[in-house]
């Protein structure tokens, strides 16, 4: 058996996969499981999940990490929750799930777009944030006009954790990081508006609000049924949590004013954090986690998925690689990067500029074979990114060493890669399960071990390497992203020509 804890649970349920890993008061993991779920595409632009299913996942995942620990789940001093943001995950009445929409989704892009033009600079000004496709009271709005029948019978709207907290606890809640990172909370006051609800069209929707808690605070203590369905003790507390680019932000050692974290995950996170939010439209979101502390945010879904999806479509077709992602690795590191290597645009779901932005290669050569589309791959996601920032630092938001977590940071390439294009010195912590240490950390600070976050990242999170900017690739970068800019520009509007609805047939 397990040295005896105390211990903390932290659960990360991310768009597909969720995870529930034990660690000690310290911050070092001491077991994990993660369960993969389904992802289901009705129609184009459209991903959702079975909310039943996320419940029943994360029951077989809390379970299997208690075996794996082999520690009595008493010792289990308080549980938290980190979750994807955004996307709609709606209850009736009872409590019997609606629907769940992930973050990926694009259907309600040409509602963005229109309220955007109507009222966007007005949500700004209360949210700091305006209108965008996969944005929480976005898809509830889609749902108003184009499935009434679901919005009629809607009781309440949680985000992907608060579904794992509500199943454990009984208790519907959220929290500040997840609300204001979805545009429904007045910044900085951190208050639901309901001047702000009226400009989405959503006047109505004030009774589906859940309570809203301090990420820390505890929300409810595990039920009798939770526990015998988990393995976990009756009565163990249960933390509110973090939006999970916050919670990975945090469990990667990034906290403080100017401290900058970038996820290199499903989606393209790019955030620096401050002691007062940043005011520029250009700025895609502002999040808060606690009294005086925010989030300023570069982000859309433009990072690692590109490469599960090369990986998924193309390396594993026909099962012919036992390790699709060692093959990536040795294909990319077998590469002399040139000049004149083929360009990857990293936007299969979509750009920040745009649901009508398209992924795609560009200079392909007959010499060119799957290991320089690969290193393509990598190096689009990262000019994606390296656009991102360059947004924030026109906002005036800058720094010259950042944290990388998420999925591309366990690369042999990526973390030096960043360091190259963007010229700054880049650390990855120790923790590979960055977003459920991160929730780990809440569960810390409401369990009483520590004061607040600052306090909690220096004690439980830990740096394992970091990388310094080469300068000569850093030129090879700067010339090749010009490129890469200029190109993004030209193509533009023919990915709008794409998108655009063919006309209707008489």
């Amino acid at each position: 058996m397990a040295e005896r804890g105390p211990y903390l649970l932290g659960l990360d349920a991310g768009n597909t996969v969720i995870r529930a890993v034990l660690f000690d008061v310290g911050g070092q993991q001491i077991a994990a499981h993660g369960i993969d779920g389904a992802t289901h595409t009705p129609s184009a632009g459209m991903v959702e999940r079975s909310v039943p299913e996320l419940w029943e996942n994360a029951k077989s995942a809390i379970a299997r990490c208690i075996v794996m620990a082999d520690i009595d789940p008493r010792e289990i001093a308080a549980i938290g929750t980190a979750g994807h943001g955004n996307g709609l995950y709606l209850l009736d009445r009872e409590g019997e799930a609606l629907i769940g929409i992930q973050s990926l989704d694009t259907r309600a892009a040409a509602l963005a777009e229109e309220l955007d033009a109507r009222a966007g600079a007005q949500m700004h000004a209360i949210a700091l944030q305006r209108p965008w496709p996969s944005q929480t009271p976005v898809l509830l709005a889609w749902l108003k006009q184009h499935r009434p029948e679901i919005y009629a019978r809607a009781g309440t709207l949680l985000f992907a954790k608060d579904v794992v907290t509500w199943h454990l606890t009984g208790k519907r809640g959220s929290e500040l990081s997840d609300m204001s990172g979805a545009g429904l909370l007045r910044l900085p006051e951190t208050a639901f508006d309901t001047g702000l609800l009226d400009l989405y069209g959503l006047e109505d929707a004030v009774s589906m609000l859940p309570q809203l808690y301090q990420p820390s605070s505890v929300v409810g203590t595990v039920t009798a049924q939770a526990a015998a369905a988990t393995g976990l003790a009756e009565g163990t507390p249960v933390v509110a949590g973090y939006f999970d680019v916050v919670a990975s932000a945090l469990g990667s050692g990034a906290v403080g004013n100017g401290a900058a974290s970038i996820v290199a995950g499903s989606w393209s996170i790019n955030q620096v954090f401050s002691d007062a939010p940043v005011r520029d439209e250009r700025v895609f979101m502002v999040a808060t986690y606690a009294p005086g502390r925010f989030v300023n945010m570069e982000n859309s879904a433009t990072s690692a998925a590109n490469l599960e999806w090369y990986v998924r479509t193309l390396v594993e077709r026909g099962s012919h690689h036992d390790d699709p992602f060692g093959f990536v690795n040795k294909a990319v590191g077998d590469v002399v990067a040139r000049h004149d290597d083929p360009l990857f645009h990293p936007y299969l779901y979509g750009g920040r500029l745009g649901a009508h932005q398209r992924g795609g290669f560009f200079g392909v050569g007959g010499w060119h074979d799957e290991r320089h589309l690969l290193r393509a791959v990598f190096e689009g996601v990262m000019f994606e990114h390296r656009r991102h920032i360059d947004v924030l630092a026109e906002a005036g938001v800058t720094f010259s060493k950042a944290v990388l977590s998420g999925g591309g940071s366990r690369s042999p390439h990526w973390p030096q890669m960043f360091a190259d294009g963007l010229g700054v010195q880049i650390t990855v912590a120790e923790a590979q399960e960055t977003g459920a240490l991160g929730a780990a950390i809440a569960a810390a600070i409401g369990a009483g071990f520590h004061s607040d976050e600052a306090a909690a990242v220096c004690a439980m999170t830990r740096s394992a390497c970091t990388f310094s900017p080469d300068l000569a690739m850093r030129a090879h970068y700067d010339r090749r992203y010009s490129v890469w800019t200029r190109l993004t520009e030209a193509v533009d509007p023919l990915w709008r020509e794409l998108a655009a609805r063919e006309p209707s047939r008489s």
